[in-house]
């Protein structure tokens, strides 16, 4: 069974397997979570992106898959890049975001990954709001079939703790 554990901190400060990244679909780094990889992971992590780019993703990656790269600098073996959906009012796009979190815990299980910390996928500039954003990790987290040992969201601040802990209770 996974243990799912919440922490209130820096997602580059974790030492576990995997880190997943709240990417954007070019793979080219940005800005929030994904900017924040990028520079503690160093060049690295952005080579791998470009040569995933070169090779298989080249209009971009989707939104809701996940594809992962070394961690470079990271106190990490691998990150794992999924791109959330922007949160919109009038379309359900729920299905999206549960996707990226069934989707990297898939690529984590390939990898051989048994510790793998989340951000809080499409609750920053993508809008979504965030005891949705919690609701659907931590019940995508429990109901997704994984070898994972530990699903650890790593949370920013008070009020992201506070949503993700209201579900894991």
């Amino acid at each position: 069974m996974t243990a799912i554990t919440l922490i209130q901190g820096d997602i580059t400060q974790q030492s576990v397997d995997a880190i997943v990244n709240a990417a954007n679909s070019s793979l080219l780094g940005g800005g929030g979570v994904d900017g924040a990889i990028h520079r503690k992971g160093g060049p690295a992590i952005l080579d791998a992106c470009r040569d995933l780019r070169a090779s298989r993703y080249g209009k971009g990656l989707p939104t809701g898959q996940a594809v992962a790269t070394t961690a470079g600098d990271l106190d990490a073996r691998w990150v794992i890049h999924t791109v959330g959906p922007v949160y919109s009012a009038s379309e359900d796009r729920s299905e999206l975001l549960a996707s990226c979190y069934r989707e990297s815990l898939r690529v984590a299980d390939e990898l051989g990954a048994r510790t793998v910390a989340f951000p809080a996928v499409s609750a920053g500039v993508y809008g979504w709001p965030l005891e949705d954003a919690a609701r659907i990790a931590v019940e995508t987290a429990r109901a997704t079939e994984t070898a994972v040992e530990e699903v650890r969201f790593v949370l920013f601040d008070e009020r992201a703790y506070e949503a993700f802990a209201g579900q894991v209770r």
